[in-house]
């Protein structure tokens, strides 16, 4: 490895840091994202039960103490339950924007990663061969042993991008997913909660 590594001519080195870049994003997204899935339907249902038995203190407590973005905008929502349903809403849409910008965190460096690792990758084909062509013309004859350090280092930095980018890419897109799923379970669960309150206050009125 170190051979091709060394083969592969100066470009190596940026695609070495595109390489290392690229896996810490993808290892801080990975935990992030693990720690923000939770068993949503559960966790509504626990709410549910605190907020009919034990009261909106009770089920504060249990948001503030419960990791990920669900928790998080439910908490939000009922700090605002004493000032009406619309602030609750107003809470929820706006605790959700920050969460959502949290879980997309990072995914604008892996996209930026999968595109520039080819690119250096091509970069590292010019260049050799133009160092190919230029040793053709300075030995005056095709022969080749002069070409073959800089055709091989052509191929290998093109091999390397693309080996770089083809698993930043499928990382990028799995995140997308994830990050979708988890999207569409704070707006379901945000509308439950929203509408169990509404249940309750019209008890209440009755």
């Amino acid at each position: 490895m170190l051979d091709l590594f060394y083969d592969g001519g100066p470009f190596m080195y940026p695609l070495l840091l595109t390489l290392i870049f690229g896996m810490g994003v993808i290892l801080e997204r990975f935990w992030a994202l693990s720690r923000a899935s939770i068993n949503t339907r559960k966790f509504l249902q626990g709410i549910k039960i605190a907020l009919r038995e034990e009261g909106i203190t009770t089920a504060q407590e249990i948001c503030a103490s419960t990791r990920g973005p669900v928790a998080s905008i439910f908490h939000a929502g009922l700090m605002r339950v004493d000032r009406g349903l619309e602030h609750v809403e107003k809470a929820i849409e706006n605790a959700g924007t920050i969460e959502m910008s949290f879980l997309e965190k990072g995914l604008v460096w892996l996209a930026t990663v999968a595109n520039i690792a080819p690119m250096l990758g091509f970069l590292g084909t010019v260049s050799g061969m133009i160092g190919a062509f230029a040793s053709i013309a300075a030995a005056g004859d095709v022969n080749a042993t002069i070409v073959a350090s800089g055709i091989s280092e052509a191929l290998i930095t093109t091999a390397t991008g693309l080996a770089i980018a083809i698993p930043v890419q499928a990382a990028h897109n799995y995140f997308v997913s994830r990050i979708d799923r988890l999207i569409i379970d704070m707006e379901e669960s945000a509308n439950d909660l929203i509408d169990y309150l509404i249940e309750m206050e019209m008890e209440k009125t009755a």
